[in-house]
């Protein structure tokens, strides 16, 4: 290896032509603009079937986006890993979901369900609970209730009650004398429950409070209190304040002992901090959970492998091997990654295969720079900044071989679909990659630019009568990579290429035997 190489990941900046929404063409760009007109570059897939999701119809994310990049391969991911397990029947014949089972029905109590109620396919499926809901009845499952999050996010910023309509009517078509299935709580996705990193704990309590204890401002449906709430905030479903559904000034749902529990989300960011709550023994210290009812609790799947979170899980995780910090740690090459907390978790457990430890404690640096709380339209730079003198600082010490970062901006604030704060985001990110290309010059180094998923570049659409609206969800689109090299030009080969084609791109730039299991290089 002659060069070291810098990678960054400008998380959710898509490419497209269109203009409708597309924040990153309205925004002022020299530098991208500049790589673009200089160096090789071409367009590469983020989603569906190249990240391992079902179809073309599902967008990417940040967690199977990075899978792919630190791997070089496609695995079989989230929502696909689910639908094979449901289709074949495997997830009911799992201990887990046997023991969840006989436990209600042993002594009839509840099985719950948690989890974002939306068939955006990157957190949830809808048709994943609607399909348990029902297996639930098979069994002999007499009391069932679920607890929903209110998307907006990965799908249209106010259509909750679309899939409200569709639980309730599967419940009405289960209920009889039998079986009562109802709606137990719920409230937006950003305001309660699922936090990540770590970064909102008080969030994570107040979803427990009205999940667990049925603590919260009561309503008589979910209906009502969305349509209640959207008319006292003006906010969209992601932002909707916490609600609780009684009758007779009783919660339907609160937990109790001898209760089951199922976080029906696959993703694992989001996860981790309520199933945290749940398995935690008494030194769980985060927040005062109250009361705690024994309950057995278990995930979709297993949301971090090395730290056992949840103890029990529906649907065994992929299991990732071959990735490219381990072909660089064989080769003895130092790495380095940073992100801010948002995005951390990606450029780490994510990056190296869903592993929480290093491969290596002497070759591998990470650094994670705290992410504000607050809404980031607020301060679309974000940690931008600090990222980059991180980089710099990295590149500056020659002691790394590899380095990667990712710039958090473009998705994040594209999330809270603020149009103009978004494009200033675009541009932070762009500032700060001229500031280390600076560097990569002066040190000699090669720069690759490249991104996990759309989102900042499609954040208007058409609704179904035709109006434009406002859209928070990722896209679509591919996304860009190209290769900056001030002494040589490393043109790249013409076909259709995805994110699992980064890795092994990476490598020959290094001058390093790539994987056989991994995807062709992009280089000619």
């Amino acid at each position: 290896m002659s060069k070291p190489v810098v990678l960054i990941v400008m998380d959710g900046v898509g490419e497209t032509p269109v203009e409708l929404g597309n924040m990153v063409m309205r925004a002022n760009t020299p530098t991208l603009d500049e790589l673009k007109a200089t160096c090789p570059w071409i367009c590469i897939k983020a989603h569906g079937d190249a990240v391992g999701l079902p179809s073309d119809d599902d967008m990417g994310n940040s967690e199977v986006g990075h899978n792919a990049l630190g791997c070089g391969q496609i695995y079989s991911q989230g929502a696909k890993l689910v639908n094979e397990s449901i289709e074949s029947g495997d997830i009911y014949q799992s201990e887990t979901w046997k023991d969840l089972i006989s436990n209600v029905n042993g002594a009839d109590k509840t099985l719950h369900f948690i989890g974002l109620l939306s068939d955006g396919n990157v957190h949830s499926n809808i048709k994943h609970l609607l399909a348990m809901l029902e297996e639930a009845k098979k069994e002999g499952v007499k009391k069932a209730r679920v607890h929903i999050l209110l998307d907006g996010r990965d799908v249209p910023a106010t259509s909750a009650l679309e899939y409200v309509g569709m639980l309730e009517e599967t419940l009405a078509k289960l209920n009889d004398a039998s079986f009562d299935g109802q709606i137990a709580s719920g409230g937006g996705r950003m305001t309660i429950t699922m936090d990540r990193y770590q970064a909102n704990w008080p969030m994570v309590k107040e979803g427990w409070d009205v999940h667990v204890h049925g603590e919260g401002r009561q309503f008589a449906s979910a209906t009502e209190a969305i349509e209640t709430l959207r008319n006292e905030t003006s906010a969209i479903d992601q932002d909707l304040p916490a609600f609780v559904i009684a009758k007779d000034g009783k919660p339907v749902g609160a937990m109790v002992d001898g209760d089951s529990v199922i976080l029906y989300n696959f993703r694992g960011d989001r996860a981790l901090e309520i199933s945290m709550a749940f398995d935690g023994d008494a030194s769980f210290n985060k927040f005062d959970r109250g009361v705690i009812p024994n309950v057995k609790y278990a995930g979709m799947l297993e949301y971090d492998g090395d730290l056992k979170i949840p103890h029990h899980y529906l649907v065994n995780p992929p299991k990732i091997k071959d990735t490219l910090t381990e072909l660089l740690v064989n080769h003895g090459i130092k790495e380095y990654a940073v992100s801010e907390t948002q995005k951390y978790g990606h450029v780490t457990y994510f990056w190296n295969g869903n592993r929480s430890g290093k491969v290596s404690e002497e070759l591998e640096d990470y650094c994670e720079i705290p992410s504000d709380v607050r809404s980031f339209d607020e301060c679309p730079w974000m940690k931008a900044t600090e990222i980059a003198d991180k980089v710099i600082e990295a590149i500056e010490s020659k002691k790394y071989g590899f380095i990667r970062c990712n710039f958090p901006n473009g998705d994040m604030v594209g999330h809270t679909g603020n149009l103009d704060a978004t494009e200033i985001a675009v541009e932070s990110v762009d500032l700060q990659i001229a500031r280390i290309k600076k560097v990569v010059d002066a040190e000699g180094a090669i720069l690759v630019v490249t991104a996990d998923h759309g989102n900042s570049d499609q954040m208007l659409e058409k609704n179904k009568k035709g109006n434009i609206e406002v859209r928070t969800a990722h896209s679509l689109n591919p996304v860009p990579f190209i290769i900056y090299d001030k002494d040589e030009r490393h043109e790249l080969k013409e076909g259709k290429f995805g994110l699992a084609n980064v890795a092994p791109t990476v490598a020959g730039l290094m001058g390093i035997k790539p994987f056989d299991s991994w995807q062709e290089s992009m280089l000619k």
